[in-house]
């Protein structure tokens, strides 16, 4: 049988009250969004590119994400190293996107979520951190991740679009 990407569970977060409760709950509801962009796709769908000119596939965007969120979470808060080898180049993540890499990059990029959501539980909204140009609040950390998330999901629904017709998922 051949494996394909599971459907996740779509979280239901808060939209009324503490904005920590509500940016955690629509963080979620990002990451989750990709997982659902890509459920039901094989390992080699989600390793096409299917744009020409292009290195975007949902694979890519998958081990980018969870780049993401070793560098922001990891790296930046947690003082952890970095997932990938910097010396394969800042692109490694979408161009070293194999079909056989696909089920254990949905189960790295969800081990980065367990650990960013470990490392903020200890934390204040209102902590700081250096991020090598700047000082973030961690709030200001989830705004961000929440952006990336949501303009990477649009690049997903493309990138599902061209492969099998599917939107708005």
């Amino acid at each position: 049988m051949t494996w394909t990407a599971p459907p996740p569970v779509l979280p239901d977060g808060p939209v009324v009250g503490d904005d920590r409760a509500i940016l955690e709950g629509y963080l979620a509801w990002q990451r989750a969004t990709l997982l659902n962009i890509c459920a039901g796709l094989t390992a080699a769908q989600l390793a096409e590119r299917p744009l020409p000119g292009s290195n975007l596939s949902l694979l890519g965007l998958v081990r980018h994400l969870a780049k993401v969120e070793r560098i922001w979470f990891g790296q930046c808060v947690g003082n952890r190293g970095p997932l990938f080898d910097p010396g394969l180049g800042k692109d490694h993540d979408f161009e070293d996107g194999r079909p056989e890499q696909a089920e254990a990059a949905l189960a790295v990029l969800a081990g980065e979520w367990r650990s960013a959501d470990s490392t903020a539980a200890g934390l204040s909204f209102d902590d700081t951190f250096d991020t090598g140009r700047e000082t973030w609040s961690l709030r200001m950390l989830y705004v961000h991740l929440i952006g990336e998330y949501a303009r990477h999901n649009g690049h997903a629904d493309l990138v599902r679009q061209h492969l099998d017709g599917v939107t708005a998922r």
